[in-house]
């Protein structure tokens, strides 16, 4: 049965989002000024005029407080979010729920991480206690399980594959290049991508998304309301959350082909949002390229390759800014790098952009079909959560 869905209900009316990459010269508060600053300036809005507010941050902050002290807030109520790599689209999620409740009339979610400081080159995890059977690797040498498993289930050969995941780099830095957002703005030749130093497995330096500090942030509210505060408002279409049993690395069925909590939270959100073929109705999908094959095994999961066709469509350029469905097209998680808190909004963000008309010389052809969808994957293969978002410029 699929979640009772909201289709409709609630509308974003403002959306921001700061640079991402090494700020050194900004303190996690001054992100998340800067983002819900940008925010509030064409709605018209203040922080006042915000009933609640959802603070999504993985390990940036504690309790609302991390977002009422930067902004002075008094009186509001403050959830602070975290679900791992979908922390800020959960805060969305909260926030989208409270206005289709009736609770509140306009919400907020925000996510920020400030991941740079640290000097460590990746994510300092808590760990949680457990039963002992978690697969305790690094994030690389779980996610390169999933090409030779791939490869061997559906009998694609080794080059092809590489070649594959070298496309999903190369297409995911060269959509990043104009985009004033973007951490990393260089064109990187497939040769260098294909060569890069091996980090785990198959797995090179660029096949891995990288680390970055930044913040985001979008508005809600019911959707008869939206054109009180803005000429072109997102409908809030789907919004789909599984969290797996973790039981895939002791699963001796799990085979590292795919995701399921994927397959389920797709297939929730497809049914919410009344989309049959998602590669032809969907303008574009903000997808979390943590590693290069994660996307390739993303296209399959979220019903826009069929089973064993990714690296073939991949390679056709099905997926590019010019493709059939444009995938990643703001440069992905390897263009912005990875603050935990705030990727789910900035995909937000880019949806904002793109179906309103306005992301300039990045902007794609397919915008008319009006619908986009954000995937968020937190966790590894066997052990993880998805989030799903599907968001429409028109009603209906």
């Amino acid at each position: 049965m699929a979640t009772h869905s909201l289709k409709d209900r609630v509308a974003i009316i403002g959306a921001g989002c700061t640079p991402f990459g090494e700020h050194f010269d900004k303190s996690i508060d001054d992100l998340i000024v800067d983002a819900v600053t940008e925010t509030l300036k064409d709605s018209g809005l203040d922080f006042a005029d915000i009933d609640a507010y959802w603070m999504g941050t993985y390990i940036s902050g504690i309790s609302g407080l991390t977002l009422s002290r930067p902004l002075r807030l008094e009186g509001k109520p403050v959830t602070r979010v975290e679900n791992m790599c979908a922390t800020g689209s959960d805060a969305f999620r909260n926030a989208v729920y409270a206005v289709a409740s009736g609770a509140v009339d306009v919400a907020m979610a925000v996510g920020a991480e400030k991941l740079k400081d640290n000097g460590y080159s990746g994510l300092i995890s808590p760990r949680p206690q457990d039963d002992g059977t978690r697969f305790g690797t690094s994030a690389p040498a779980s996610f390169s399980l999933l090409g030779p498993a791939y490869q061997a289930r559906h009998g694609v050969d080794a080059e092809t594959f590489r070649d594959a995941m070298t496309h999903v780099a190369w297409k995911n830095h060269a959509n990043g290049v104009p985009n004033p957002r973007a951490q990393f703005r260089k064109n990187i030749s497939k040769e260098a991508i294909a060569n890069s130093p091996l980090v785990a497995g198959n797995l090179g330096v660029l096949d891995c998304s990288g680390v970055a500090d930044g913040a985001a942030a979008v508005i809600v509210v019911r959707a008869e309301d939206a054109h009180k505060y803005t000429d072109k408002p997102l409908y809030v279409k789907a919004l789909a959350l599984v969290a797996g049993s973790a039981a895939g690395p002791i699963d001796s069925t799990y085979d590292y082909t795919t995701f399921p909590e994927v397959r389920a939270a797709a297939a929730d959100a497809y049914a919410q949002a009344g989309i049959t073929n998602p590669r032809r109705e969907l303008a574009l999908a903000e997808v979390h390229d943590c590693f290069t094959p994660t996307e390739i095994l993303l296209m399959e999961d979220l019903g826009f390759s069929e089973v064993g066709s990714a690296c073939d469509d991949v390679l056709s350029g099905a997926f590019d800014h010019d493709g059939d469905l444009p995938v990643n097209c703001d440069g992905g998680l390897k263009s912005f790098g990875h603050p935990v808190g705030a990727s789910g909004l900035r995909m937000l963000f880019e949806c904002w952009l793109q179906l309103r008309g306005e992301a300039g010389e990045r902007q794609i052809a397919t915008a008319d079909r009006g619908l986009a969808l954000t995937h968020n994957l937190g966790g590894a293969p066997g052990d993880c959560v998805s989030f799903i978002g599907i968001v429409g410029s028109q009603l209906g």
